[in-house]
């Protein structure tokens, strides 16, 4: 069994049609996951990171939000060329908090401290990590100019948003070349987003499909995951999972789509 892959809008990437997210493997506290967990040993994300790319899942998605998740990820994967990194700016988990920044200056650190976490000279996919305010961190902070810069520079290859809002994923496409939308079936509203992606040959990468575990306690997360990926323009599916049996679950769920 392996994952195929599509290509992420016009960036030349292509990815997995499941992602793996870990941001279970730095944090466990604020987070909207229905059970408690604890943060894995290193044995147990490199078993899960040897187990992603034996199904063929090269993209895998982190945050300075997401406590140690990139400094682990730098520390514990063996086989970075082979992989589709994608962090993000603008949120930082501190002293049990998420606080923001999206000024120029603090782009040009967080992308520069993210190199040195994920052991790596470029990212391939940075998204600025919304708050809420997609609009207004979009057309008035030093965000986008940042970021374009860095990929001028060869330090990213292809940068986006995950975003909040309708609207906020609507500017993000017409300024950036990929977009993180939540979308499932209790959440469909961002199809709207999805549509003008593949109008815009943008790249779309999904979110919350499961809704953080909650859709599918006692119904199927395979149905949610093929919702997700059904969309044309669709590349990409993110879950995050530090159950070895969940993961293989999930690719099982999409092997053929």
């Amino acid at each position: 069994m392996t994952v195929l892959q599509r290509m992420l809008g016009n960036t030349g990437i292509a990815v997995s049609t499941i992602g793996l997210g870990t941001v279970k493997f730095g944090r466990n506290q604020e987070v909207k996951y229905p059970a408690n967990f604890a943060i894995p040993e290193d044995a147990q994300i490199k078993s899960l990171l040897d187990l992603t790319r034996d199904l063929g899942i090269n993209l895998l998605d982190t945050a300075p939000a997401y406590g140690s998740s990139e400094q682990r990820l730098g520390r514990l994967l063996q086989d970075r060329q082979d992989r589709v990194l994608c962090t993000k700016v603008g949120e930082e988990f501190l002293n049990g908090k998420s606080v923001y920044d999206f000024s120029h200056d603090h782009v040009l650190m967080s992308i520069n401290r993210s190199l040195r976490y994920l052991a790596t000279d470029y990212l391939d996919i940075v998204l600025i990590h919304s708050d809420g305010r997609d609009e207004f961190i979009l057309e008035n902070s030093g965000c986008v100019a940042a970021l374009r810069k860095l990929k001028e520079d060869g330090k990213i290859r292809a940068i986006g948003m995950s975003t909040k809002t309708v609207a906020g994923g609507l500017k993000a496409l017409e300024l950036l070349d990929v977009v993180m939308v939540t979308y499932n079936p209790s959440m469909p509203d961002d199809l709207k987003v999805i549509q003008r992606a593949t109008e815009l040959n943008k790249g779309v990468l999904i979110k919350k499909a499961l809704n953080s575990g909650h859709d599918c306690v006692n119904g199927s997360p395979e149905d949610n995951l093929r919702f997700a990926l059904a969309p044309e323009g669709v590349s990409s599916v993110i879950v995050g999972t530090i159950n070895a049996g969940h993961l293989k679950a999930n690719a099982a769920a999409v092997a053929n789509i």
